[in-house]
This record gives structure tokens, C-alpha cells and sequence, in this order.
């Protein structure tokens, strides 16, 4: 137990100066979230990258048993899987995420070395080769083993990057989970499951001091994915030493709130013809706060409430015979149901509606596509604009307007695309402004004006348009490098 607290000390403090110290840097660099979507909740920028002090104060306790002598450094050593799988993969996750908070990473790039990380996982020995079932005999997978650990992996990875949406939220659900490991490895005797959950437990706790609400700094994706990556990794390594019942369904059951919500998206995208991978301010979270009239905080404490309510049945489960297992799973299947109705996810008295949005979806993403590729295919300023004209007549606009200059211009200098159609109609407009950026400079800005009477943009107008920015942005960033490269070959335009 002392060992327990030694690292569990440790992960906290390295935690706590590691996520202070990343907070000043990042107010001082400029690396804040920005809030500037509708699907934000906040209301000004706050730093980001807070997810390395969960990263440092995860690994430095077990950075410590290379050096210091002690019967859990000597088991924790032996385990040579372990270490590679935790230290390489998570170093891989940690550093993915934080391309993303830094850069931006598309939904290809993080797929491809998630996938990659749960592969080498699976030959590293983390496998998932039993189903349990409480009902019956345990359903053995053999080739199937495979692809359900790597969905496991890349899901719980992911369950954790989708639930980061309010301050504290993600810390407080990962650290729910990691106390359902906790108490179940420590009445089995696990010594090894025991020191990594106390230290992500003392690194998510160190974090949280800087997060929960009002958050000062965020965990950013370096924090929510190498929280996914460290919970779904141990709970296969560890749990598979015990009772079949612990090697799924307790896991599910620990991060329920997480996976609910994701499967929920998935559903929600999918039948409202929206991107599987787009962002939107549907979730659980979301609806207690618009739904319920929750505040942030009370928001956040409520899921924190459902979150014990999964451990405890997590718990129970991993004790349980077949008959109070069934009472257990029933029992939080009337819960589950009971919150989606109260959030509106079955209500089925808007099914008209959801069809009518799928296919203005569709019919969207269709444009957007068109005008994407367009874009990428312009040789010049003037085939940009051509390429983006379409959105003036598919999204009804009064106004398209398109501003396009080169990095050591003037901020007034550049080129100006306009398109008018005064006939769309008389209300009052709706001025929307998305910059044309490529990284951090600024190479002009799409604004577009409705007269339809809407008092806010569609957000999945937004995100479509969102799209189109990138796109461009990409595309006459490549013109100005070819025109400093070869400017024979291009011909300026000027206002």
C-alpha cells in the first residue's frame, strides 16, 4: 500500500506543475481554443495541452521502478509486454493528440495510427479472446479476436475523445473508470493493475485542479486519447488474468458513459446524413445543458452520478451469478432508456423532420464535395471564386463574398469576389465570416449573408462551409508558394 501512495503522490504533483507550467506557456505562445463554433461551449479562448501533464504524471512514478529497487518495480519490469505496449503506444497516442491540438489532424491520419497502435497491441499479447455471458457458457472468438480488440481499442480511444465537450468531464468519467479497475484488482490481489490505476488516478486528479469548472486549461486530444489508450490497454492486459465476466462487460460497463454517448452519435450522424467524424452539440452533455436547463457545472456533477452508477454495476457484475446479472443488466437498461427519452432521443414524433434533414444533408454534402474539388483543381485566384460561386444559389444566399490576398500583403490589399442576389428576400440579414487560414496565416475570408429570416446559421451549414475554408485556404496557399516559386507563370489580379 505504501508503494500505492508513493505513486499515486508522485503522478499528483508531476501532474499538477506539468499542467501549471503548460498553462503559462500556452497563454503565453497563443496555443488557446479558440472559441469561435457554435458547438462550443465556452465563451473565450483557454489554453490547451493540458493533456501532458496527464501524459507526465502517468508515466513518471513508472519512469521511477527503472531506478528504484522494490518488489512491485521488480513484477512491473518482468512484464516486458506491458511496458512496450504502454510506454511505445502511449508515447505514439500521446504525440498523435498532440499534432492534433497543435496542427490538426483529419479523421484519416487519426485512424491510421490508432489502428496501427491497437495492431501492435494485439501482437504485444493485448488480446480479447473470450466473450463473457452471463446467461450461458463464454463465447471463445478465435479469428474474431482480432478485429474486436482493435474496435476496442480505437473505440475506447475515441469514446474518451468524444466526451470531452465540458470542463472536467472527461478527467471525471476516465477517473470513475479507473477506480472501477482499482477496487476490482485490489480484491484480487492484481498488484500490477493497482499501481498503474493509482497513478493515472493521481495524474487525472492533478489535471483536474486546472480543469474542472471554470476550467483554466484543457486536456486537448494528447489528453482524452491517451486516456482512451491507457484504459482500454489494461483493462484486456489485467482483466484477463481473471473471471471471463471482468474481460468485456465489466470495461463497458465502467466507461458506459462514454461508449453510450458514442453510439449514440453514431446512430444520431447516420440518420441524419451528416459526416460520421463531424462535430456537433448533440451529445449527452449537450442536451442536459438545452434539454434539462442545466448549468455547466451541474451538468458535469450529474454525469459524474451516472458515471457511479456504471461502476457500481461494473462492480456488481464482477460478482454476480447469472440471475443478478440479469437483474443488474436490466435494472441500468431502464436507466439508459428513462435519460434518452428525457433528452428526446426517442422521441419518434419528429421522424419527418429527421428525414427532411437527412436528405437536405445529403443534398449538402454533395455540393460541398463538388466544391471542393473544384477548388483543389483552380490554377488561379480567379477559378477559385468559380469554384465556390455554387454555395451562393445551394445555400440561398443574398451575398457570397470571397477575399483572397497573399501573406506580405496588407490586410485591406488582395483581390475581392462578390456575388449578388438581392431577390432572395427582404428580412433582416445574417452575416456570417469564416477566414481563409493556412496554419496561422491569414490569406483572406469567405462571408456570406442571408435575407431568409433565420436568426443563425445551420450547424451543419457550418461545418459544411468549415469544409470549403479548409479547402481553399489549402488550395491558395499553394498558388502563392507557386507563384514565389515561378511568378512567370502566373498572372496577378488586383482589386
Amino acid at each position: 500500500m505504501v508503494t500505492f501512495f508513493v505513486a499515486f503522490l508522485v503522478s499528483l504533483l508531476v501532474a499538477l506543475v506539468l499542467t501549471w507550467r503548460v498553462r503559462e506557456r500556452a497563454l503565453a505562445w497563443g496555443w488557446l481554443d479558440q472559441a469561435n463554433s457554435s458547438r462550443k461551449v465556452h465563451v473565450r479562448p483557454v489554453p490547451r495541452l493540458g493533456g501532458i501533464g496527464i501524459v507526465g504524471g502517468f508515466f513518471a512514478p513508472l519512469c521511477a521502478l527503472f531506478i528504484v529497487d522494490s518488489g512491485v518495480g521488480d513484477q512491473f519490469l518482468a512484464q516486458t509486454s506491458l511496458i512496450v505496449g504502454l510506454f511505445v503506444g502511449g508515447a505514439i497516442i500521446a504525440a498523435l493528440g498532440f499534432y492534433d491540438d497543435l496542427k490538426g489532424a483529419g479523421a484519416k491520419l487519426k485512424f491510421s495510427v490508432q489502428f496501427a497502435v491497437a495492431l501492435g497491441l494485439y501482437a504485444l499479447g493485448f488480446r480479447i479472446e473470450v466473450l463473457a455471458n452471463p446467461f450461458g457458457a463464454e463465447l471463445t472468438l478465435g479469428l474474431l479476436s482480432l478485429p474486436l480488440t482493435v474496435v476496442w481499442v480505437v473505440g475506447v480511444i475515441n469514446a474518451l475523445n468524444l466526451i470531452d465537450g465540458l470542463d472536467g468531464l472527461a478527467g471525471g468519467v476516465a477517473f470513475f473508470g479507473v477506480g472501477t479497475h482499482f477496487l476490482l484488482a485490489l480484491m484480487r490481489g492484481d498488484v500490477l493493475l493497482c499501481l498503474l490505476m493509482v497513478s493515472l488516478a493521481g495524474a487525472i486528479l492533478g489535471f483536474l485542479v486546472f480543469n474542472f469548472n471554470p476550467a483554466s486549461i484543457f486536456m486537448g486530444d494528447t489528453g482524452s486519447m491517451f486516456l482512451g489508450f491507457v484504459l482500454a490497454a489494461v483493462s484486456i492486459k489485467t482483466s484477463s488474468k481473471s473471471g471471463t465476466a471482468v474481460a468485456l462487460l465489466v470495461p463497458v460497463m465502467a466507461l458506459g458513459l462514454p461508449i453510450m454517448d458514442t453510439l449514440l452519435a453514431m446512430v444520431r450522424r447516420s440518420l441524419l446524413g451528416r459526416p460520421m467524424f463531424s462535430a456537433d452539440k448533440e451529445h449527452i452533455h449537450h442536451r442536459l445543458m438545452s434539454r434539462l436547463l442545466l448549468s455547466h457545472r451541474t451538468t458535469v456533477l450529474v454525469l459524474y452520478a451516472l458515471c457511479t452508477l456504471f461502476m457500481l454495476t461494473a462492480l456488481g457484475l464482477s460478482f454476480a451469478n447469472s440471475i443478478q446479472s440479469a437483474l443488474l443488466l436490466s435494472g441500468i437498461g431502464v436507466v439508459i432508456m428513462v435519460l434518452m427519452r428525457k433528452l428526446g432521443y426517442l422521441d419518434v414524433r419528429h421522424m419527418d423532420a429527421v428525414h427532411q434533414t437527412r436528405q437536405r444533408n445529403l443534398e449538402l454534402r454533395s455540393l460541398v464535395r463538388s466544391v471542393t474539388a473544384a477548388v483543389r483543381a483552380a490554377g488561379s485566384f480567379q477559378e477559385v471564386w468559380n469554384a465556390v460561386r455554387p454555395l451562393s444559389q445551394g445555400l440561398s444566399l443574398s451575398s457570397l463574398e470571397l477575399r483572397l490576398r497573399r501573406p506580405h500583403e496588407d490586410v485591406n490589399a488582395g483581390v475581392v469576389f462578390e456575388s449578388q442576389h438581392p431577390d432572395v428576400g427582404a428580412e433582416a440579414a445574417l452575416e456570417v465570416r469564416l477566414d481563409v487560414k493556412e496554419e496561422e496565416a491569414l490569406l483572406g475570408a469567405l462571408r456570406l449573408v442571408w435575407r431568409d429570416g433565420r436568426a443563425a446559421i445551420d450547424r451543419d451549414e457550418e461545418l459544411a462551409l468549415e469544409v470549403v475554408a479548409d479547402a481553399v485556404a489549402e488550395r491558395v496557399g499553394q498558388l502563392v508558394a507557386l507563384e514565389a516559386a515561378e511568378p512567370e507563370r502566373i498572372i496577378a489580379l488586383r482589386r
